[in-house]
């Protein structure tokens, strides 16, 4: 069985590569710079560490980048806490705001989506998107989205027109597992490299909880797929059985219940929504930068 190849990657060519690519959008598009919506998270913190090192390193320009931290009552303190740590370290203006108010606006309109903490949560997401691209418009900035690779263009675990609509795609060219390595690089603290991932749009949601995995298996499925696996040959390779088989039986001891029962259901599970990020690419598909990986 072909053993599956995951990505390398040179953290300082990469990031410089990255932050060529963020300079070429904000100049192409006569901006002055970029917003960002700061979550505490890995993602949002490296994606606002690559631009603003790039920006310092184009100092002429003058371009600037805002944070904006937009929580809701469903957001831990702690995440707020962190996301303006994060700002403080990189010296960056930023601003937080509640958006509860403008979600429960909504009850006027769409009291069916209240009755959904799914179509709640998704709502949460675009009311977000909406004050992050108006903020961005209102000071000729571009919103620079925080979906890495395996997110959004894995699986599509983001909300259509909201989370997903952005400018540019920053890190959309790495996986989780080297999102977390560039982190470190751009020396953002183990607290924030190691967060456990969640969207903060429902009560005590995970992405772990949510999908019944992690990153890690979904860059081994998508990137097996890609090299030209069956679902039949992912579901026995031997680098995927045992990540998979590890993380049911930690998946049932921490919920009380098995998500999945079997390597095969975890495996279609990935190529389903892998389907589903195809479809949404065709309605939105910012721009990402071309980045120097090898694969080993």
């Amino acid at each position: 069985m072909k053993r599956i190849k995951l990505a390398r990657m040179d953290c300082g060519k990469v990031s410089g590569e990255i932050g060529d690519f963020v300079i070429g959008q904000v100049t192409d598009t006569g901006m002055t710079g970029c917003v960002v919506g700061l979550s505490g998270g890995v993602d949002s913190s490296t994606t606002a560490a690559l631009i603003k090192r790039a920006f310092d390193r184009h100092a002429a320009a003058k371009f600037e980048l805002v944070g904006y931290i937009l929580p809701t009552s469903l957001n831990k303190q702690d995440d707020i806490g962190d996301a303006e740590g994060v700002a403080r370290y990189l010296g960056i203006r930023c601003e937080t705001h509640s958006i509860e108010a403008p979600v429960e606006a909504f009850r006027a309109t769409n009291p069916e989506a209240f009755e959904s903490i799914f179509h709640k949560g998704n709502m949460i997401s675009r009311v977000r998107a909406n004050v992050l691209s108006t903020k961005a418009a209102t000071e000729r900035k571009i919103v620079a989205g925080t979906g890495n690779k395996d997110e959004d263009f894995g699986i599509g675990y983001y909300t259509l027109f909201g989370d997903g609509a952005v400018h540019l795609s920053p890190i959309g060219g790495l996986s989780k597992r080297l999102v977390r390595e560039m982190a470190s690089f751009l020396g953002l603290g183990g607290h924030i490299v190691n967060r456990v991932p969640t969207a903060g749009l429902e009560p005590g949601q995970s992405d772990y909880k949510d999908l019944g995995y992690d990153y890690d298996v979904v860059e081994l499925v998508s990137e097996g797929y890609v090299q030209g696996s069956t679902l039949a040959e992912l579901s026995r390779h031997s680098q995927i059985v045992p990540v998979v088989e590890k993380q049911m039986v930690h998946y049932k001891k921490v919920f009380g219940a098995a998500k999945f029962t079997s390597v095969d259901q975890v495996v279609a599970d990935v190529l389903r929504r892998h389907e589903i990020a195809k479809g949404k690419m065709k309605i939105i598909h910012p721009p990402s930068p071309k980045i120097s990986l090898t694969h080993e």
